[in-house]
């Protein structure tokens, strides 16, 4: 597992930039995606130790690639914050079912981000 990275999978370009920045300048090392099969070739050969995904991605989605995630054991521990518009109990409960450890509403606190992900990561077992 690399210990200091995280995969933002974000189709949204502005999204993405700010969530690499607000992580990076916590003491985070990113790679983006933009789509989900991207991000699942990322993780998959990266494997990072945080993913943060959003729901709704092109070609693969949040809840697709969280399955993915669990089903593989050679990345099954990454800390996953799935992040997203929709905050209804069923799309949060569809969000942990689907595999991620956390489900945040956009729009995102940085303070809030950094926090939520370093406490998943804690609990993971893994360091920065």
């Amino acid at each position: 597992m690399n210990h200091n990275l995280i995969l933002i999978a974000e189709d949204d370009g502005d999204t993405r930039e700010l969530l690499a920045f607000t992580l990076e300048a916590a003491g985070y090392r990113t790679v983006a995606a933009k789509d989900g099969n991207t991000a699942a070739r990322i993780l998959t050969v990266a494997k990072p130790v945080g993913l943060i995904t959003d729901v709704r991605m092109p070609a693969l989605n949040g809840m697709e690639l969280c399955q993915l995630a669990r089903r593989n054991p050679e990345i099954r521990d990454t800390a996953i914050l799935m992040i997203s518009g929709n905050a209804h109990s069923y799309d949060v409960d569809a969000g942990l079912g689907a595999g991620a450890d956390r489900y945040l509403q956009k729009p995102l606190s940085p303070r809030r981000l950094v926090a939520e992900l370093a406490d998943l990561i804690s609990l993971k077992g893994t360091t920065r």
